[in-house]
């Protein structure tokens, strides 16, 4: 009978997890603080003070200390500084490494720092210009001013020794992290520097993998280095303690938790297979803390290992845990119920953690309703230590690993700690040397594991920035503890007093993300890497399934349905019935219009404030109902599940943004400075009848983008969906009605274009038009409207682009390829600001190249509607056939062409495979090709400005991506490229309402930008009120002037 019960207690610890993942921070930091209530601040402070000073009479700082201490990442020079350590050793050609080094070091005044540094190193050149040995004379040094340091430099040197030179400064400085390029090199280093009871872990470097055979890499290189310190063991049995630390993420390209079911069943084997190989050789294994959105996955698979039979009685498997996330406390609580179950101890590495401004962006990007990590240092220093106290007080479950560079961290735990108790302090190879010499003078110290990462030059970029970071910010207490211009009582703040003096309250400027925006709230997001609230998502979708979905015309006072409605079927499954549609008789149109026409007037008199509010309200109802929307835009629009969230999110932001808007532009009144007597003032008022005509690939928020802004500017509306669409904007006008819009203001006339445009199009009532589709489309309906006999419409047209992205050989790749993925392959490449085609530079071409392709084989096709599928189906059969037609073409050019293959489970659907070609330029490629297929250009950088030419001379001008860490480069391509929106080191799709206005350029569109500042301004007309305030006899203000002024 106790088996049930310790799954049923699993469960609730578990459960109890995943509540805490976005808690309230103030509760959660009210409760650590007061299980923390026995500490004594004062006898914490008093050691950590002796610590400090002790450590502050070594005279052996490190050169990376003296280099942050003169370039701290505050200034010009220290970002320099990290940006060239970030890329100047994977840069592969010398050309680029002169640009790259040019382009850091011009803009920065490296004078002020010439004599600071105690390091000869450092004042040699100002970091190390000339790190190959020679000084600068008297009479370079007169030109550090004015930005002329280089250009002498590159005269007396010459590029190739200023590059070897900066080669030699980067490789400095990784040494001050890495302890060898491979484990032999390391364990040499680390038997060097060891001490009577020295620990080493051992982390192989290298960053998430990106394909399969990135993931062998690793796991080959785990499992070498697990042979190699068990045989050094075997050598040296009472050498020192040796472990090794594993990243999950390195071994399977797909860890994460969209990914779940096939990340368990294929790395969980490897896994065992590590932690046997461990246990053979008596190692140490520790699998690594990442992101907060792989914490339950990655506890899944610690719970595998763990308790596999063939583990019994094994100690050596541990778990780093970070305290910054709100759910430390929680993972500790079921990590102890893990281990008394299996009767084991787990080596418990205690972090502060190393994505904090990741997670903080990441949890604003999705609209999360809170934070996963505290937003104030003093409450990740509070969470640290209450889970210090959890596992000094449970050490039969835990071997307490506390890693940490602060003193007062330090002293507190040995506050908390038994004098008998078992547990070890960590540090990172290359920090808080001098700190942990001197606690390791005191009588009774526990021993210091150290932290050693290994890794080629290459592999060591991202960590190397990483620490840099860490080192360099102001607020580091290594930085500030190494500086002995730093006052120690300034180091040694408690953080109790300090949370408290704050009221717990979390950090001012770090809103929640609903509050990033003073004026208006953002859209909500679900967290679905949280499991409950991915369960509860798919148990609403599933509810959705059920109703009836039926399009009609909704018209004023009208009865619509009229004839035999058709079937709307699932573009991923043709079987799959979603509901039917009526199209709008034709003859209903012309009535349609006099409704609106007739409303205009009176809702145009409406004050703004109101119009404004509906759109709230409305905004509110699209979060109220998001899963019949997401339902709709999944099954009916074939968007995946994350890409329909992410649609309706950006529905309500088009409502939040243009309500705001419209306050801002319709209630100021501007006045205009004339001759006195005279009141000059500027109004807008809305043009009168708009006709919104919407696009299939984004049917909620295109859709609700056009039609609100607008109704918010006071203009009646007649609204056409897509005909492929018709359900999805069915239920955003029902929602916009049911806000407070009225029925003769919003009219909703679904059908084929062919059957309705003309009649649309040609009417001299309509004063407006926004539409969305392709350039063909934008032309003629603007020739139908120009050829009206009526007053010129305003047109707003947003159309396709053939766009592009540049990647020189500064670009990191593997960011790269994940950005160009995305860009390429996400909603199936049905995004008018989807990547058509990468320019790619020909040093970094091959690899990238490969890397593309092996993270391309990683990609899901199939079933939107399941979490774990990354491309869904094209819109309809049309659309397959003009892609196979493109392939076609392809081939007769003898174009090289990598393609997926789909599966059984696609074969009712309208599928493509992800596609990669290669051109030999732009000019192959005629017109835009709108779907999963990637076109692939190399280039040379001499070729640029030609290269930026051609993207030009395509018409086109939607969205460009730059990927480059030379701002040079970037500043000329954004200068002449013709486009409305490049995107630099990101990816390029998912513009932001309000903080990326989209839209393009000639051949791409009108302008406005949707989601900006002036889109509202097309929608309306401008009136201009001159008053002659004289007309009553006389000028009142010059006549009243104060004579002793």
């Amino acid at each position: 009978m106790s088996k049930p019960h310790k799954t049923t207690a699993e469960q609730v610890l578990r459960a109890a997890i995943d509540a805490s993942y976005l808690a309230d921070e103030t509760e959660t930091i009210k409760a650590l603080a007061a299980s923390c209530d026995e500490l004594q601040y004062s006898v914490s402070r008093e050691q950590a003070q002796r610590l400090i000073n002790h450590s502050r009479e070594f005279n052996n700082a490190p050169l990376l200390t003296h280099f942050m201490h003169e370039f701290s990442l505050s200034s010009a020079e220290g970002i320099a500084l990290m940006c060239l350590a970030e890329a100047l050793l994977r840069t592969p050609d010398p050309a680029t490494q002169s640009r790259l080094i040019r382009d850091k070091l011009s803009v920065a005044d490296w004078q002020q720092h010439i004599g600071h540094s105690p390091s000869l190193m450092v004042n040699a050149s100002a970091w190390g210009l000339l790190l190959s040995g020679k000084l600068l004379s008297e009479d370079y040094r007169k030109q550090l001013n004015n930005g002329q340091l280089l250009k002498a430099m590159f005269q007396r040197l010459g590029e190739p020794a200023i590059r070897s030179a900066m080669q030699q400064a980067m490789r400095l400085l990784a040494k001050q992290f890495v302890a060898g390029e491979t484990l032999q090199q390391a364990i040499q280093t680390c038997r060097e520097l060891a001490t009577p009871n020295s620990a080493y872990s051992f982390d192989m470097l290298g960053e998430a993998a990106i394909c399969a055979a990135d993931a062998q890499h690793y796991l080959s290189r785990y499992r070498s280095a697990l042979i190699q310190l068990g045989e050094h063991k075997s050598q040296q049995p009472n050498g020192t303690t040796q472990r090794i630390s594993i990243k999950l993420s390195a071994l399977h390209p797909r860890f994460e938790p969209s990914q779940g079911l096939r990340v368990k069943n294929e790395l969980i084997p490897k896994l065992i297979e590590l932690a046997q190989l461990a246990k053979q050789f008596d190692i140490g294994l520790t699998i690594d803390a990442e992101e907060a959105s792989r914490l339950e996955l990655s506890l899944d698979c610690f719970h595998a290992v763990f308790t596999h039979p063939t583990l019994k009685n094994w100690h050596g498997l541990g778990l780093a845990v970070q305290a910054y996330q709100k759910r430390a406390l929680p993972v500790l609580h079921w990590l102890r119920q893990l281990a008394s179950s299996q009767q084991k101890v787990i080596p418990l590495r205690l972090v502060k953690g190393a994505y904090w401004d990741n997670e903080i962006k990441f949890a604003q990007s999705q609209g999360l309703a809170g934070y996963p990590v505290f937003s104030r240092k003093q409450a990740s220093d509070i969470s640290y230590l209450a889970c210090a106290r959890y596992l000094l007080a449970h050490t039969a479950a835990f071997f307490p690993q506390f890693a940490s560079h602060n003193a007062l961290t330090i002293a507190s735990i040995q506050q908390l700690a038994k004098p008998t108790q078992d547990y070890e302090f960590q540090r990172l190879y290359g920090m808080g040397e001098n700190l942990y010499r001197a606690y390791q003078a005191q009588q009774q110290a526990k021993n210091c594991c150290v932290y050693v990462p290994v890794g080629r030059h290459i592999e060591l970029l991202p960590y190397l920035v990483r620490r840099m970071l860490e080192n360099g910010a102001n607020t580091s207490f290594v930085y500030q503890t190494g500086n002995p211009e730093v006052a120690i009582e300034t180091l040694l703040a408690d953080p109790f007093a300090d949370i408290k003096r704050c009221h717990f309250s979390p950090h001012p400027a770090i809103a929640l993300p609903s509050q990033i925006y003073p004026a208006r709230k953002n859209s909500s997001g679900i967290n679905f890497d949280s499991p409950s609230e991915l369960n509860d998502t798919l148990r609403e979708l599933s509810r959705a399934a059920k109703t009836e979905y039926i399009a009609e015309a909704l018209l004023h006072n009208t009865p619509a349905r009229q004839g035999r409605g058709r079937d709307i079927s699932s573009p991923a499954d043709q079987r799959n019935i979603i509901g039917q549609v009526y199209d709008t008789p034709p003859s209903l149109i012309s009535g349609a219009i006099d409704d609106a026409a007739r409303a205009q007037t009176a809702w145009a008199q409406t004050p703004v404030n109101k119009r404004a509010e509906i759109l709230e309200v409305a905004a509110n109802l699209f979060e109220e109902h998001q899963s019949t929307l997401s339902y709709l835009c999944i099954h009916e629009a074939g968007r995946c599940l994350r890409d329909a969230q992410a649609e309706i999110r950006e529905t309500v932001d088009f409502c939040r943004y243009y309500a705001q808007q419209a306050r801002q532009l319709f209630n100021a009144e501007q006045t205009f400075q004339g001759i006195v007597g005279e009141q000059n003032k500027g109004l807008w008022r809305g043009r009168g009848v708009f006709l919104c005509i919407s696009p299939w690939n984004f049917p909620l928020a295109i859709f609700t983008g056009q039609v609100v802004a607008a109704l918010v500017a006071g203009n009646s509306v007649i609204a056409k969906p897509a005909s492929a669409t018709p359900l999805c904007g069915m239920q955003i006008i029902k929602y916009l009605q049911q806000a407070g819009v009225p029925s003769d203001v919003l009219q909703f006339v679904p059908g084929p274009s062919e059957l309705l445009g003309q009649q649309l199009n040609s009417d001299v009532r309509i004063s407006g038009l926004a539409f969305t589709g392709s350039i063909n489309t934008a032309q003629r309906i603007n020739r139908q409207l120009a050829a009206r006999d009526a007053p010129l419409a305003s047109v707003i047209a947003e159309t396709g682009g053939q766009n592009v992205m540049i990647a020189d050989s500064s670009a990191l790749p593997e960011q790269l390829v994940k950005d160009v993925i995305r860009s390429a392959f996400n909603s199936a490449g049905q995004r008018c600001s989807a990547l058509r085609v990468l320019f790619i530079a020909e040093e970094i071409a091959d690899d990238t190249v490969t890397l593309l392709k092996g993270a391309m084989q990683q990609l899901s096709i199939g079933d939107p509607s399941d979490e774990s599928v990354d491309i869904g189906p094209l819109i309809d059969q049309q659309a397959v056939e003009k892609l196979e037609r493109h392939i076609e073409y392809l081939s007769s050019i003898q174009a090289p062409v990598f393609q997926l293959t789909l599966t059984e489970k696609t074969a009712h659907g309208h599928f493509f495979p992800a596609t990669l070609c290669e051109l030999e330029n732009i000019q192959q490629l005629p017109e835009e090709v709108f779907g999963p297929v990637l076109h692939l250009i190399r280039y040379r950088h001499e070729q640029l400005e030609q290269l930026i030419d051609s993207i030009n001379g395509m018409g086109y001008g939607l969205t460009l991506g730059i990927h480059s860490r030379i701002q040079m480069t970037i500043d000329e391509i954004c200068q002449r490229a013709k486009v409305g929106n490049i995107y630099i080191n990101r990816d390029m799709i998912a513009a932001a309402v309000g903080s990326q206005p989209f839209g393009g350029c000639g051949l791409s569109g009108t302008g406005p930008k949707a989601g900006g500042p002036h889109y509202l301004s097309r929608f309306a007309t401008e009136l201009t009120v001159s008053e002659n305030t004289a007309a009553i006899g006389g000028n009142a203000s010059l006549l009243m002037l104060d004579e002793q002024q």
